[in-house]
């Protein structure tokens, strides 16, 4: 009858009920009666077991190596027997082998596992597979097991890998992190965790259940009621039963701590899936280097894996083929489950199949779009999780939140950034703030307490060599006792003439913890005269320098050089094989003291010339300091950093900021033993370089040429250095549009720190570093060479666009470097003479015009060549520009030296008065002389010495004199006659050379 309850379906639902909550209690779910896919253990170690799939049906297919991650158990390929990964690709033609890594808390040393001891697994696996089928290897992956296959072929550099398939693997770990938690907030965390937690625990497997859940704590409730809604329909649960089963219970596995604290550390807190440079056993492995094509899986619900994340493959691996196939799916859902079934694994079978050769492109993929590199969202959108079922209104609204703040997201990024670089700059700046005459510091001072803080970190890259802080400081402390044992003392000047190699670096901070001074010298230089003027009787060189040294040192110590050397002459007395010299038997005597160096100490001794006259600069740790300190700060330096140190280090930029920076800021440090493109293109990517160093030209072979290996997607951020024309900047700039550059000048003795931080005026040198010395500009004569006065008889400060003498303001009166000035400006300050002329613009940033003896005294007033140099520099067709003196002041001549591009068109004249259309007539030079080659020196600046020793170019259809009316016309005989030119060189003032 109707509205009576039918009291016999009532009851048999609850005993129903009872019956299978009872089996689920006792057994820990409902008995299926599924059998797992059969299967062989191929090969077994400590790390694995090897499955095979169908041992018995094999169909001699393409083999596919499928990886699971590390908290989830193998049989994730194997949940359900008709709908799992295996039992589709075998149904395909694909030949389905799985590596089982276990539960590490169940293996013998499992909990000590490494995340290189999985990948260095799966290399041996590809071997073995490739041995055993003789075809190269399809690598799937999910999740983390995506980002095991990722470096696997990163690190085999795609040998014996046909294809990367993936599912839900994060790349670009940064940009999107699970439930859009924020980067600048989750990376310290990781660190802090990796550090202080996973080097003591693990993760059991429990726990990686629990925290998957949590993840998604809506779904995961209302999956258990659902279950339990059904329970009294067996048949309604039971198709799902055995993914039920694998995601409450048996799925799961330990998860080392150790192996949590490298992926922590190299994949989140440094995201070197993208930057490249993360380390495998001692190997260094960047995802530019993946070659075979890739596959990404894309869930668009997927809140762990979310699609900004995973298509960072597109960026990291730029040498790959990608291609993508997105799904209606979340992270699991991928692999498991009706869509995984009908579309995930049968869109990979056509996939393997289609790389083979043997079928069609697969329907369900596409070329996988680039990202925005400043992407506001994680790529999934609320539409996507409603879709999915996360449309509980608790889930909604953080949804929608979410939604909200990427809307607000460059107002979020632009205060976190600023907050970010506060928290990293101000303790620098507070810290060089505080550095007095008696302060304790030097660069073997930095150099220990970073190995204290960073231990086994990587320090040095070389050659595909790492090098720990700890390795790197041990053998400092090497160095110095070798130093001992040579008779080296605290307070000695110690020449150093070494390649920028890893050596050379030792050997510098060997030589500041030992106490005695570094003095850099140039390959290019009169070598007698420096070790004079410095007063140096050692000096520590490579073999590559050592027959240059012997000629003109008392004694040499050899030093590096490699595994495999011979040092001829070597007889323990002029000449001293260090590496021969046993660092345990050597004596420490009672006077030595470690890093002993004070603010106030000299710590290094450089060379400019002036005039044609070397001289010596000193340089105080005090000054050092500031330099590294302000430096360090202005390019934001973190551990996050690598570093490309390819400036020579007796240059004041390689010394004081490159090398200072980089240890101030805990970066890695990484070396190259050329500057040519083809191995800068390679290492940039392998070493995971962000930021680049260089002096004058260095980066000019590497930016024009047209064949470099570098897309838009490396992970370079910056430029720094000093010396770069105008030209060549703005050509870095088109090359590298996602980094800057960093202009810095400082003064042979770093009295004056000036740095063009926002890189936006070309040609800028900017402003002085936070922390660092003041910075004036004086109104100066630069005919009579002496400053202009005020009415009351102090010196008068020049104003904006007038050209000046820099002047920096001495607060340490033990800072000695050049001529110090009182009572300049006013009474009782003191200001220290830089000899170089400037001008500061309406903003306040600073422009070079030249030295003091630079300035080119023409019969119609003063020439810079300081702007004659970047105008023509920024003619598209101009390589080198150089600019010098001929005659006596008064009436001398200003020739500009020009040489064209390769693969340029011709030089004119019109277009070369175009690039000068900027300055007046009068400021121009005379003549422009077009030649095939400029020279350069050990650091790569221009060089006109040739060129001046020549005096005034013959005439030829290559040089242009300035006519009365500012326009250029070629220059010849009649024209020389005509104005009395004479084909001589002339005595002329030298311009300032900083070796």
């Amino acid at each position: 009858m109707v509205g009576i309850p039918n009291i016999g379906r009532a009851l048999d639902r609850v005993v129903a009920t009872a019956q299978n909550g009872l089996e689920v209690i006792r057994m820990g779910g409902l008995d299926t009666g599924t059998q797992p896919t059969p299967f062989r253990v191929e090969e077994t170690s400590p790390m694995y077991r090897l499955r095979r799939y169908f041992p018995d049906d094999l169909n001699g297919g393409p083999p596919a190596l499928l990886i699971p991650p590390m908290m989830v158990s193998a049989n994730v390929y194997d949940v359900t027997p008709h709908n799992g990964a295996v039992s589709i690709l075998h149904a395909n033609g694909i030949d389905p082998w799985v590596v089982d890594f276990g539960s590490p808390d169940q293996e013998a040393g499992g909990m000590e596992r490494t995340l290189a001891d999985h990948i260095v697994a799966i290399s041996e696996i590809i071997d073995l597979m490739h041995e055993e089928t003789g075809r190269p290897v399809h690598l799937i992956g999910y999740s983390q097991g995506g980002m095991f296959a990722y470096q696997a072929a990163a690190f085999r550099r795609s040998q014996q890998i046909a294809s990367l398939t993936t599912f839900g693997s994060p790349v670009d770990v940064l940009a999107a992190l699970p439930l859009g938690l924020p980067a600048n907030v989750m990376a310290p965390l990781a660190e802090l965790f990796a550090d202080n937690v996973f080097n003591r625990i693990a993760i059991p497997g429990w726990l990686a259940r629990t925290g998957f859940q949590l993840l998604d704590p809506v779904k995961a409730a209302r999956s258990r009621i659902d279950f339990l809604l059904q329970l009294h329909d067996r048949d309604a649960l039971l198709p799902r039963e055995d993914q039920r089963r694998f995601l409450e219970a048996d799925g799961w596995v330990a998860w080392s701590g150790p192996a949590i604290a490298e992926l922590l550390r190299q994949f989140v807190v440094h995201n070197r899936m993208v930057s490249g440079g993360f380390v495998i056993r001692d190997s260094l492995v960047t995802l530019a280097e993946i070659t075979c094509p890739v596959l990404a899986f894309v869930g668009d619900a997927d809140d762990i894996g979310q699609p900004v994340a995973v298509r960072g493959i597109k960026r990291a691996a730029p040498r790959a083929q990608a291609y993508e196939s997105v799904l209606p799916v979340g992270h699991f859902g991928l692999v498991v489950g009706s869509t995984s079934g009908a579309h995930s694994w049968p869109t990979t079978s056509q996939w393997i199949l289609w790389q083979e050769g043997t079928g069609p492109i697969p329907g369900e993929i596409a070329p996988m779009p680039d990202n925005p590199e400043k992407s506001a969202g994680s790529g999934v959108s609320f539409s996507s999780r409603v879709t999915h079922g996360l449309g509980a209104v608790a889930d909604a609204g953080a949804g929608v939140g979410r939604e909200m703040v990427h809307a607000a997201g460059s107002f979020r990024r632009t205060s976190t950034a600023v907050v970010r670089e506060s928290v990293r700059t101000l303790p620098r700046l507070m810290r060089l703030g505080q550095i007095q005459a008696g302060t304790r510091i030097s660069l073997g001072k930095l150099m220990s307490e970073n190995a204290e803080r960073a231990g086994h970190r990587e320090l040095f890259l070389f050659e595909d060599r790492v090098l720990s802080h700890i390795e790197v400081n041990r053998r400092i402390d090497n160095v110095v006792r070798g130093l001992i044992q040579c008779g080296v003392r605290p307070g000695e000047h110690v020449g150093v003439m070494m390649e920028t190699r890893p050596s050379a670096l030792v050997a510098i901070a060997a030589l500041s913890r030992l106490g005695a001074v570094v003095v850099p010298l140039p390959p290019d230089a009169d070598l007698a005269r420096m070790l004079r003027l410095a007063d140096v009787v050692v000096v520590i060189a490579d073999p590559a320098s050592l027959e240059q040294c012997v000629e003109h040192a008392e004694r040499v110590l050899v030093l590096g050089g490699g595994d495999v050397r011979s040092i001829p002459g070597a007889d323990g007395d002029r000449i001293i094989d260090m590496e021969q010299i046993d660092p345990d038997q050597v004596k420490v005597p009672s006077w030595y003291r470690r890093d002993p160096g004070l603010g106030g100490d000299l710590a290094a001794i450089l060379f400019t010339s002036a005039g044609g006259t070397v001289q010596q600069w000193p340089i105080t740790n005090h000054r050092w300091a500031m330099s590294a300190f302000g430096a360090a700060s202005a390019t934001a330096l973190s551990d996050n950093d690598t570093v490309y140190c390819l400036t020579p280090l007796h240059h004041a930029s390689g010394l004081l900021t490159t090398l200072g920076a980089t240890v101030v800021g805990g970066s890695r440090i990484a070396l190259s033993s050329g500057v040519e493109p083809e191995s800068f293109a390679r290492e940039v990517y392998r070493y995971g370089i962000t930021v680049v160093s260089y002096t004058w030209t260095m980066m000019r072979d590497i930016v024009r040429d047209p064949d470099l290996a570098i897309t838009e997607h490396n992970p370079i951020r910056q430029f720094i250095g000093s010396g770069m024309p105008a030209g060549l900047w703005a050509d870095v700039n088109a090359r590298f549009p996602n980094a800057g550059v960093i202009e810095f000048f400082a003064t042979p003795d770093g009295a004056a720190i000036l740095a063009n931080v926002a890189g936006t005026k070309i040609g800028s040198v900017g402003r002085a570093l936070p922390e660092t010395n003041r910075v004036r500009v004086a109104a100066w004569d630069v005919i009579e060479e002496r400053f202009q006065l005020d009415a009351r008889g102090f010196v008068r400060e020049a104003a904006s666009d007038e050209v000046g003498l820099l002047l920096a303001q001495t607060r340490q009166r033990y800072e000695s470097g050049a001529t110090v000035l009182r009572d300049v400006f006013g009474q009782h300050d003191r200001w220290e003479t830089s000899g170089q002329l400037v001008r500061r613009d309406v903003d306040g940033d600073h422009w070079l015009m030249g030295s003091v003896h630079g300035v080119i005294k023409s019969a119609d007033g003063p020439i810079f060549p300081a702007p004659i140099t970047a105008a023509l520099s920024l003619h598209p067709d101009v390589d080198q520009v150089v600019v010098y003196p001929v005659g006596t002041a008064g009436s001398q001549l200003a020739v500009a030296v020009v040489s064209p591009r390769v693969r340029t068109n011709a030089l004119t004249v019109s277009s070369l008065r175009v690039a000068l259309a900027g300055l007046s007539a009068a400021e121009r030079p005379h003549i422009i002389w077009a030649v095939d080659e400029i020279p350069l020196s050990h650091s790569y600046r221009p060089l006109a010495d040739s060129f001046r020793a020549q005096g005034l170019p013959k005439p030829s259809a290559r040089v242009w004199y300035r006519d009365d009316n500012g326009r250029y016309r070629r220059l010849t005989r009649t024209v020389l006659a005509e104005k009395e030119w004479i084909l001589s060189s002339a005595e002329s003032p030298q311009q300032v050379r900083s070796f």
